[in-house]
């Protein structure tokens, strides 16, 4: 069974999704693709083990602190070259930004292939249903442009601002099919 409650945040109402003693889910208001890893119907129980480390470690991330995300049992749903993307989005460093090009360079080294699609990761990058915990908004376009994020760009912006990140040679693209 899958089990969801919700998080007020800074950034909006957050929902998160359970199966046994794992988060599977954590998707802002409004957010594209909301709960669709979730094969079927979830059930509310705001008082499951889960759910309270979970909203601790959202408590202190929104307050500045940097959490480890180890501390949580996430187990995202999700396609092998998909989790390959997610575990490379953990390792990115509390308010440092990556590309979709670096994390493309990277599935290829491990997987052995001469070279990887970027657009390819920025799909498996959008798909990502543990968004903030794991940081999604951390990653961006080559040139800069703060592109790409289900959230919502003034999400993405909130978030690496409260993590620190260096905004000086990041921008929000004027016009483009991610925004």
């Amino acid at each position: 069974m899958y089990y969801s409650t919700t998080y007020p945040s800074p950034v909006g109402m957050i929902t998160l999704a359970c199966h046994d003693d794992n988060l599977v889910g954590l998707w802002t208001e409004g957010q594209k693709y909301h709960g669709d890893t979730i094969p079927e119907a979830m059930t509310e129980n705001n008082d499951l083990p889960v759910f309270v480390i979970a909203k601790k470690w959202l408590d202190r991330y929104f307050a500045g602190e940097k959490p480890d995300i180890a501390e949580l049992p996430l187990a995202p749903i999700g396609g092998e070259f998909r989790q390959a993307v997610w575990k490379i989005l953990c390792e990115i460093p509390y308010g440092k930004v990556t590309t979709y090009g670096d994390i493309a360079k990277k599935i290829a080294a491990k997987t052995g292939k001469e070279r990887m699609s970027g657009r390819a990761v920025g799909g498996a990058v959008g798909h990502n249903p543990i968004s903030v915990i794991i940081p999604c908004h951390r990653v961006v376009g080559s040139n800069g442009s703060l592109t790409g994020f289900s959230g919502g760009l003034q999400t993405k912006v909130k978030l690496l601002e409260l993590e620190g990140a260096d905004m000086s040679n990041l921008f929000i693209p004027k016009k483009g099919t991610a925004l």
